[in-house]
Formats: C-alpha cells, sequence, structure tokens
C-alpha cells in the first residue's frame, strides 16, 4: 500500500492518559493512539487535548514529542491531574478500565484564538469518541468544534467505557457523525439503546440510512470486520497472530479505516488493511508499538 503524497489533515479529539497495567505503566488514550498510528501512516493529525502540570503530565509532553505529534492544540492545566487508568487484561479481547475523572482533558478550553487556529488550519476529518465528551465541559468543546468545522467529515469511533456512556450521548455522537466503528459487544449496546439491527450488515446500512453515514464498520475481534463504505459492504477475515495485549488494537485499525477512506480506497482494501493494522498491535505488548 502507498500513503497518500500529501497526508489527510486529522483534529483528534479526546484524551491523554497513563494505562496502569500490573507491571507497567504506558502513555495512551484512545485518541492519542489513533493519532499516532494515524501519523505513522502518513496523514497529518493534530491531537486537541490536555494533561497537567504534574511528573505524568511532563513525561506525557516529552513522549508525545517523541513521537512526532504536532502539539500546537496540546493544553496543560494545573486543574486536574494528567488523565490514568487502571487496566485489567482478560481472556481474548476482554479488557476492562477503571478511569479516574476528572483528569487534565476535562479541562480543554476552546478560545477564540484556537478556534480560528483550527479553522484556518481547514483539517478534513475531525475523531472523537465517546469517553471525552461524556462530561458537559468537554461536549461543548466538541459542539464548538464542530460548528466551526462545517466541511470536515467527522469519525466516531464509539469506544464504551463503563460508567461514561448513556443512550442519549450515543444517540447525539452517531447523528453527527459521517463515519462510524465500534465493536461487537459495543453493537449489542447500541441495538438495545436505539433500535438499529444487531445484524453486522443491517446496522451499517440501516445506521447510514437514519444517520446519513458515509461509512461503517463494526470489529469482529479474531473473525476481522464487517465494513461499509458508500454501497459498498465486505467481510473481512481476522489476520491469525498470537494475541499478547489488545490494548490499543482497535485505535490502530481505526486509524487505518480513517487512512483508507481518506484515500478514496474501496471497501475491500480498507477492511483488509486495518484488519492488519489492528492485529500487529494485538501481537506486541503496548498501544504503540516502537517502530
Amino acid at each position: 500500500m502507498t500513503t497518500p503524497a500529501a497526508g489527510a489533515r486529522v483534529l483528534v479529539v479526546g484524551e491523554i492518559l497513563w494505562d496502569v497495567f500490573a507491571d507497567t505503566t504506558r502513555l495512551g488514550g484512545a485518541a492519542l493512539n489513533f493519532a499516532v498510528h494515524l501519523k505513522r501512516l502518513g496523514d497529518d493529525p493534530r491531537l486537541l487535548s490536555a494533561i497537567g502540570t504534574d511528573a505524568l503530565g511532563q513525561a506525557a509532553g516529552a513522549t508525545i514529542a517523541s513521537l512526532g505529534l504536532d502539539p500546537i492544540f496540546l493544553q496543560t492545566t494545573a486543574r486536574f491531574s494528567t488523565g490514568t487508568a487502571s487496566v485489567r487484561l482478560g481472556p481474548g479481547d476482554h479488557t476492562s478500565f477503571a478511569i479516574e475523572r476528572p483528569a487534565a482533558y476535562d479541562a480543554v478550553e476552546v478560545t477564540g484564538a484556537i478556534l480560528q487556529q483550527v479553522v484556518r488550519w481547514t483539517p478534513a476529518w475531525c475523531y472523537y469518541g465517546t469517553l471525552f465528551p461524556s462530561s458537559a465541559q468537554a461536549r461543548r468543546v466538541l459542539r464548538q468544534l464542530l460548528d466551526a468545522l462545517p466541511q470536515a467529515r467527522r469519525f466516531y469511533d464509539v469506544n464504551l467505557r463503563a460508567g461514561f456512556e448513556s443512550p442519549e450521548l450515543v444517540s447525539d455522537l452517531l447523528r453527527t457523525a459521517h463515519a462510524v466503528k465500534l465493536n461487537e459487544g459495543e453493537l449489542g449496546k447500541v441495538h438495545r439503546w436505539l433500535d438499529l439491527p444487531a445484524d453486522p450488515e443491517a446496522f451499517c446500512r440501516a445506521g447510514c440510512a437514519r444517520y446519513g453515514w458515509r461509512a461503517a464498520c463494526v470489529t469482529l475481534g479474531a473473525r476481522g470486520c464487517a465494513l461499509l463504505a458508500g454501497d459498498d459492504f465486505v467481510e473481512a477475515p481476522g489476520i491469525p497472530v498470537t494475541v499478547v495485549d489488545t490494548v490499543g488494537a482497535g485505535d490502530a485499525f481505526a486509524a487505518a479505516f480513517v487512512h483508507g477512506l481518506a484515500s478514496d480506497w474501496p471497501a475491500g482494501t480498507i477492511a483488509d488493511f486495518a484488519n492488519r493494522a489492528g492485529a500487529a498491535v494485538a501481537a506486541v505488548r503496548g498501544a504503540i508499538p516502537a517502530r
């Protein structure tokens, strides 16, 4: 695969946090993971988030710089500590997170000057998940940004976290999106909450009809994914790997999905490429493998 000559500009709005495992602590957060993988694919992401003034925040800032991400929209706050999440690895892809809130990313603010910078940059895409806008302040920030960028395509990675979800919030975010990704477990919840089909293909087609999405994808773990882009639906088998750690695999998949959409690849090519990206991360420790 070759990447576009000029990578897509993507505004990535969301959390930066430290994943705390039983034996180690690693920098992560879905938004940060997504941005790093997108950068490595040749695109141009800018992360709008916040870290604290504490030691974890200083370490996060240094790590983000080492990853080559543009820090222009990265904020520092003394209001809250840098985000953390205690990670419990379960069998297969059953991983749970205990997330400390409020966290520094809850203090993100969009001033008039920042909004002007974002608009002048003219991102082609805007990424968001569910965790960040689950607070009222962050929801207002996201709305400000989306209202200011009417031409940007909106990618929603549902990525539910226990305690920071609601049918109303998910419904609103789905309605706002142009492209959506969720996993099989999240599909079950959205099916119950919003009366959308439980079958992946039917879900993708019904969601596109109801909300106007241009693309939708349901990841199926080791079985691969079901993906709709335009009118083209595919089910792509998973890539066999020995799973070491699934944390961040969905974020790598999401980055490859957006990269494929931005590159106007056909659905089958996107699905296979995204499956390979997710499998590559699941086969190693850490959400952001060393290059």
